[in-house]
């Protein structure tokens, strides 16, 4: 049974053949398709991470660079879900990407952690400290 790729409604009928391809039109949206895309499909774990580190306030291409998402992509899901940055201007967010190990050395320092909020996420086998400091 086809579905439409637009509505996801089960009323599909047959509507001609383009390129020795069957075509489909939607009877509820009107919508014309002639097979299911099956295009590169991200895993919904990168779009959260992507839109955690976005409210962060890290930056598309930075997003790119850790996660390996295009940030087109990036772009597109924070449009697609409405998504707003907190405009706050006293703070930066700076980031690093640490190992476990690193990441119990990194807070034994006490100077790691003074003068700053921090928040830490898993990115797979490694974890991202993400800490704002005030702009002096």
């Amino acid at each position: 049974m086809k579905i439409c790729p637009q509505c996801q409604s089960k009323k599909v009928v047959k509507s001609g053949v383009v390129k020795e391809k069957q075509r489909y039109k939607c009877k509820d949206c009107g919508y014309h398709f002639t097979v299911n895309k099956i295009g590169k499909q991200i895993d919904m774990y990168y779009v959260t991470k992507a839109l955690q580190l976005y409210l962060e306030g890290l930056t598309y291409r930075e997003i790119e660079r850790i996660l390996g998402v295009s940030h087109v992509s990036v772009m597109n899901w924070v449009k697609k879900y409405n998504i707003h940055k907190v405009k706050n201007t006293d703070y930066h967010p700076t980031y690093k990407i640490l190992s476990q190990s690193e990441l119990s050395k990194y807070f034994a320092d006490s100077e790691n952690t003074k003068g700053a909020g921090v928040i830490v996420t898993e990115l797979g086998d490694k974890y991202m400290v993400i800490k704002w400091e005030r702009f002096k």
